[in-house]
């Protein structure tokens, strides 16, 4: 592709219909495209070729989703009748490859793979092994899972040899009838499985609990228990209003600093400064020796140190969780798909346009999502 085609492409994509990026305005008489093309650069990057956002924070994490699909249906995430986005809509997986690798070169140094349920997604075992080779490299710390555990026993030791060293599974309740309910179908006993063949592959698990206003409240200590037998590190979070679900979440939400708070009644809760580089806030249990981690969206936000962007399975980069502002990463590997300048230039874009924070709201004059799309299309 010529470089002033390029240029155009550069110029028609990542310019658009934005006049304003942060704090600054995009100059509207600038003499060429390039000046143009290299403002937007200089937004978005740091002089050592770094993503830095408009608040001076360096994103050096990425989370992918790389399937909206999900093989449970879990109440506080999903409605129980969802339609999935046609597989024509989905990036390959040479195409999220791509992604990954460009934003490994631009300073990202730790990638998780969520989904949906990224372990249904076909072949994905082939993308694990593709991205393993920047760690080899040195041109990542961690490539991480977020799953569900249900297709975890069969994947565990590849996931390892591929070079996962750390896993986050979701299991909101140790009841086998509640977890039916909870998820609408997934089976409890498959997911611990998973979990003990994860460990005898020889990773570290970490468990994700939601916490769900009279579903699981009364569930903690014997969670924290079996995290402690287990030698499991646990990590609780807020239920976030992201999509339309089938319950009212007014019902279901419980303010973690009214948990942490009971919790010290029983158990002694040590402050700590470790940090995974997600927002996890974490302690250690005294009794357990194990840590506890309280992810807050909405009691306690904690966007202030926010290092994260989250890319969907169809290549839309969202820049914050909670807001709707997103770039279209897609267009940008399809209109060059042998040169990655338009692509690094669309990143830059859009990670100077990265907002400062997110509005979670949850109450009873907020019943409406903040955000319509599922937690399963942005990536859990």
């Amino acid at each position: 592709m010529g470089t002033k085609l390029l240029e155009t492409l550069e110029k028609c994509y990542v310019l658009g219909n934005i006049t304003t990026m942060g704090n600054g305005t995009i100059p509207s008489e600038a003499e060429t495209i390039e000046s143009d093309r290299l403002w937007l650069v200089e937004q978005g990057q740091s002089a050592d070729g770094g993503l830095i956002d408009p608040f001076g924070r360096r994103v050096t994490y990425l989370r992918v989703s790389v399937t909206d699909r999900c093989d449970f249906r879990c109440v506080y995430c999903m409605a129980e009748d969802m339609s999935f986005l046609p597989k024509a809509e989905v990036l390959t997986l040479e195409e999220l490859d791509r992604i990954c690798t460009a934003f490994a070169e631009r300073g990202v140094r730790k990638l998780r793979i969520t989904g949906g349920e990224p372990l249904v997604r076909r072949d994905v075992m082939q993308l694990f092994r593709r991205l393993g080779r920047h760690l080899d490299s040195g041109l990542l710390d961690e490539l991480t899972l977020t799953t569900n555990g249900s297709q975890l026993e069969k994947h565990a030791a590849d996931l390892f040899a591929a070079g996962v060293r750390r896993i986050n599974v979701s299991i909101d309740t140790l009841d086998p009838g509640k977890f039916r309910t909870i998820t609408r179908r997934g089976d409890l006993a498959r997911v611990l499985k998973g979990v003990r063949a994860a460990q005898a592959a020889g990773h570290e698990i970490k468990i994700n609990t939601v916490a769900l206003r009279g579903v699981n409240d009364d569930e903690f200590d014997t969670i924290i228990r079996w995290c402690g037998d287990e030698g499991l590190d646990l990590t609780l979070i807020e239920t976030m209003p992201m999509g339309e679900i089938d319950e009212d979440r007014t019902d279901r939400y419980l303010p973690l600093s009214m948990v942490r708070a009971d919790l010290r009644s029983r158990w002694t809760l040590e402050e700590t400064d470790y940090r995974t580089g997600g927002p996890s806030r974490y302690v250690r249990i005294r009794e357990t020796g194990r840590r506890l981690g309280f992810i807050t969206p909405l009691s306690h936000n904690f966007c202030e140190l926010c290092n994260r962007v989250r890319l969907t399975c169809t290549g839309t980069l969202y820049m914050c969780l909670g807001q709707q502002d997103a770039a279209d990463l897609r267009a940008s590997l399809r209109l060059a798909p042998d040169d990655d300048t338009l692509l690094h230039a669309s990143i830059d874009e859009a990670i100077g346009r990265k907002p400062k924070g997110h509005d979670f709201v949850i109450d009873r004059r907020h019943r409406d999502p903040a955000v319509p799309r599922h937690m399963s299309v942005t990536g859990g």
